[in-house]
């Protein structure tokens, strides 16, 4: 990370800029992926089952206090290192945790990260990335991707979706990354679930892991499948359909256009592949960066796209998925979760020509 305090500077006065527009002189941020983001991705949380965090940043025109108890204070202040990235810590006993936030307030005009309109402002500013942060991204998107290819590798027939879901925890926190959604399921419950928790099933001849991993505040998102023995041709043309939408959707990911553009897209290709009904049974993914998806594609969102933000796009047709996260560059997209050695689909569309992953047999 070469500059983390400036960094942060730089966002404190994003939302300094915000604040003066709201006729604010006092920005609470309590959610975890606020909080990640303005402090440059360092870890505040420790319950991880939860959206806030002991750690609450208080901004104001003049200053940008780090109030937390004295339970947290000493792993942020000499592992975190707050201090040096421009806040001022303020430390409670964990029994009266609240009464300075109060008293720092007091009756100045004041709005937190929870409510309208400071959530949708902050999750755009969140959205469009720093030169740093992509830098980050592109480092955590290439661990998640291991992780991944670890993972998936390791499956074998009569592994239960539990261990599977075990091996990929551990493969990303052996790299240092959180995964917030594991999502794993074998032969006909692919079919059946968009979102399968892993069961005590076991694998007999089809699987599919889910990732997102969060590394440094910013989450990246990676699905992959594996079939052991011939893959039948109803999966396979299944799957080269479902790497046409994604095809489809990843390479009309242009600045200027509209996440409700997007989800048109994504309809249009679904119904010209025979699978109107896709677009209705699983949203389509959408823009990430500090939460797995910031804004999904919905009809009518009028959300623009534009330059250095990141995407998810996740289509799927019963039975199977595409996944990879995506940068949005000047040059076009880039796929930053790509797995070395992986098999691909190469797919040419109106809109040009990239590989999607194809479902890996072993």
């Amino acid at each position: 990370m070469k500059n983390p305090a400036a960094e942060v500077q730089s966002k404190l006065e994003s939302l300094r800029g915000l604040m003066a527009l709201h006729h604010l002189s006092a920005l609470e941020l309590k959610q975890t992926n606020n909080l990640a983001w303005v402090t440059a991705g360092v870890p505040t949380y420790i319950n991880e089952a939860t959206d806030t965090s002991p750690l609450t940043i208080l901004i104001t025109p003049e200053k940008a206090y780090a109030l937390t108890t004295s339970i947290e204070a000493p792993r942020l202040q000499d592992e975190g290192r707050l201090e040096s990235l421009g806040f001022e810590m303020v430390v409670e006993k964990w029994h009266s945790a609240g009464a300075k936030a109060a008293e720092l307030i007091d009756d100045r005009p004041y709005a937190d990260d929870l409510s309208a309109p400071m959530a949708g402002a902050i999750s755009a500013l969140r959205t469009t990335l720093m030169p740093e942060e992509i830098a980050r991204l592109r480092e955590g998107a290439k661990l998640a991707a291991a992780a991944m290819n670890q993972a998936v590798r390791g499956v074998r027939p009569g592994d239960s979706e539990y261990q599977l879901a075990a091996r990929l925890a551990a493969a990303a926190r052996e790299r240092g990354g959180l995964p917030i959604v594991n999502l794993i399921a074998s032969d006909e419950r692919i079919f059946k679930y968009r979102h399968p928790l892993p069961t005590a099933k076991q694998v007999e001849k089809y699987a599919m892991l889910v990732l997102c991993m969060r590394w440094y505040g910013l989450v990246i998102s990676v699905t992959r499948l594996i079939h052991f023995g011939k893959l039948p041709d109803e999966i396979a043309a299944k799957m080269a359909a479902c790497a046409r939408v994604d095809a489809k959707l990843i390479l009309s990911t242009k600045p200027g256009r509209t996440l409700g553009e997007l989800f048109e897209v994504a309809k249009a290709a679904y119904a010209a592949e025979g699978y109107p009904e896709a677009i209705d049974e699983h949203h389509q993914g959408g823009s990430v960066g500090y939460a797995p998806r910031e804004v999904v594609a919905k009809p009518g969102t009028p959300t623009l796209i534009a330059d250095n933000q990141a995407f998810a796009w996740n289509p799927s047709i019963r039975g199977v998925k595409s996944e990879d996260t995506i940068l949005v560059t000047d040059s076009g997209p880039e796929v930053l979760t790509e797995i070395a050695g992986w098999p691909l689909i190469p797919v040419t569309v109106d809109e040009g020509q990239i590989a999607r992953p194809a479902i890996l047999e072993a």
